[in-house]
């Protein structure tokens, strides 16, 4: 009677390094992309950040020196400020005496360079988030034409044989689920930031070139 109640003690739930564990190699590349992902969305997120930090007054400070003629010290307000908007209005500064086309242009030029650095990696965040699931889908395919070679050399198929097969299989189709959600969610959340950052930008390069465009 004792060993029967033994026999259905229900075995342990398998952590989360059993999973990847029993998911096989095909889990290797997804955890490599989750990494990857981590690493830029990180990365971007502290840039990004950087770029917003325009502190309130700076257009301000700008204003008055342009007003009183003190271009030099514009400038130097720019270079104490290590940010997008500080590095266009610089460029601008830099061109004052020349027409409003060619200072416009200058800003426009030094606008896109900023747009570059500040979206950069993120279309490769955006491959992961397609690419993972790819990777988990192709591991699962595989799996499961292991599992069912393995099943067609048995002359008898139980029920845990071909249940354990197919757990295994669709593992890798979870991971890669889970990290292309996360990594999808991550590259649109970083977007929303860049698009803010850029909405900032253009509201200063307006109001520089309406200052420029000042009686004296």
């Amino acid at each position: 009677m004792l060993l029967f109640f033994a026999d259905k003690t229900p075995a342990a739930p398998p952590t989360l390094l059993d999973l990847i564990g029993d998911a096989g190699v095909w889990m290797y590349p997804i955890f490599f992309l989750s990494v990857v992902a981590v690493y830029i969305f990180i990365e971007r997120l502290v840039v990004i950040r950087g770029a917003m930090k325009n502190p309130a007054n700076f257009m301000k400070q700008i204003k008055k020196k342009v007003l009183d003629g003190d271009i030099e010290g514009a400038k130097v307000i720019c270079k104490r400020n290590k940010t997008p908007i500080a590095r266009m209005v610089a460029k601008g500064l830099s061109r004052v005496g020349s027409s409003l086309k060619n200072i416009e242009t200058s800003i426009e030029y030094v606008g896109k360079i900023e747009l570059y650095r500040l979206e950069k990696n993120l279309a490769m965040l955006a491959t992961i988030a397609g690419a993972a699931p790819m990777v988990g889908f192709l591991g699962t395919v595989v799996g499961m034409i292991g599992a069912f070679i393995r099943i067609s050399q048995q002359s008898t198929v139980s029920p845990q044989v071909l249940s354990q097969g197919i757990y295994t299989a669709l593992l890798t189709t979870a991971g890669g689920l889970i990290v292309g959600i996360l990594a999808n969610v991550s590259y649109n959340y970083l977007m929303t930031k860049v698009q803010k950052v850029i909405h900032q930008m253009e509201y200063v390069s307006m109001d520089f070139m309406d200052l420029l465009q000042e009686p004296s």
